[in-house]
């Protein structure tokens, strides 16, 4: 499966709680679409959000999202990590 990143914007004031809480939103329902989500960070500050997940497709990750609530901006492959 593919790597892919995820951007959410907006989420200003975001608290450790509410960024666990959409985590465990998504890991709650990603099974049903072959999804698995990494980590999750974010910036209270400027209000974005980033996720990274293991998936068949972009869409899949966005479905997921979408399901739990929170629909990503972007979802962008990321084929090479070191």
């Amino acid at each position: 499966m593919a790597k892919f990143m995820d951007v959410h914007r907006g989420m200003q004031g975001i608290t450790a709680d509410q960024l666990m809480e959409a985590h465990q939103a998504d890991l709650a329902v990603e099974a049903d679409e072959g999804v698995h989500f990494e980590s999750a960070w974010a910036d209270p500050e400027s209000g974005f959000v980033y996720c990274l997940s293991e998936a068949p497709s972009a869409e899949a990750v966005q479905r997921v999202h979408e399901r739990a609530g929170h629909r990503a901006d972007e979802v962008h492959p990321v084929p090479l990590r070191v």
